[in-house]
């Protein structure tokens, strides 16, 4: 199985090199700088060059507020670029996996949300993702899966864990919001998961994330507890703390394709993990 890996230098991709790696799997990775999406000529090249099985995009526009003054470069990105990776991979007889959102989705539900949910995005980035679905589903109808996943954290990029621990080095006391939910996903489990789906080849829609769930409040308090510091955690509403863009109150996916999505650890063992891959060595 040879991949062609766009979006190289983020924070999935970081750890899918590594997972790809580990394998022993053949793969070319591009770097935003080496290969634009968004270019259809520059994107037919290079599969037409690399000659994948299997292309992942992990390329993206991941600024979810700078999206709401600028939902045209996000749809860029984000919807027109999936679209033509996957028809130039279609024409290939390559497969596509497209990374996807729980931001696709308004929070409404009471129970996670799973495949066959209606969509409803609230927010630039939300629209531009579900627009980037689409636009695989229909270049490459029967060569595709897209996987939804949520919160995503890991040692390749910034990310929420990062964040929390660089607050938690200058305050005393944060504050969290506690009225959003979701499942956070280690990157490192979820680009072991992405190389399982690049072998088995499920086509549509995969809700893949981590197991459990929580809110922004409590895990924040669960970053700070692992690193054994003692600034306080305190929650507080989304209405406290106004962003650009909407966020769903509930982001918790779960599958109905229980044979084909690979189930991920809890979000605590990938927690575990990340913090060990932060801590200094011995």
């Amino acid at each position: 199985m040879r991949l062609l890996i766009t979006g190289a230098a983020g924070m999935l991709a970081h750890d899918l090199l590594a997972a790809a790696d580990a394998g022993g799997i053949e793969y070319t990775a591009l770097t935003h700088a080496q290969l634009d999406i968004t270019n259809p000529a520059a994107v037919a090249s290079a599969i037409g060059e690399t000659a994948p099985a299997v292309v992942v995009n992990c390329a993206a526009w991941s600024d979810v507020d700078g999206a709401e003054s600028r939902e045209p470069e996000a749809r860029a990105v984000n919807g027109d670029g999936p679209g033509h990776l996957a028809a130039a991979a279609a024409r290939a007889g390559a497969w596509t996996i497209q990374i996807s959102s729980d931001y696709v989705f308004d929070g409404s539900k009471r129970e996670p949300y799973v495949e066959s949910d209606r969509t409803a995005p609230l927010s630039a980035y939300g629209r531009s993702k579900l627009a980037g679905e689409r636009a695989v589903a229909r270049a490459a109808p029967h060569s595709h899966t897209i996987i939804r996943s949520s919160w995503l954290f890991g040692p390749g990029g910034r990310c929420f864990p990062a964040k929390i621990l660089n607050l938690a080095s200058e305050r005393d006391v944060i504050d969290v919001v506690d009225d959003q939910i979701g499942c956070p996903t280690f990157t490192g489990h979820l680009a072991a998961a992405i190389l399982k789906i690049g072998s088995t080849r499920p086509a549509g829609l995969l809700h893949v994330a981590g197991g459990g769930g929580c809110s922004w409040f409590e895990f924040a308090r669960a970053v700070v507890e692992s690193a054994g510091l003692d600034t306080e955690v305190r929650p507080c509403s989304t209405r406290d703390m106004p962003r650009p863009a909407t966020r769903p109150a509930n982001s918790v996916l779960r599958t109905e394709r229980i044979t084909e999505a690979p189930a991920l650890p809890a979000w605590r063992r990938g927690l575990a993990e990340y913090m060990a891959l932060r801590a200094p060595a011995r």
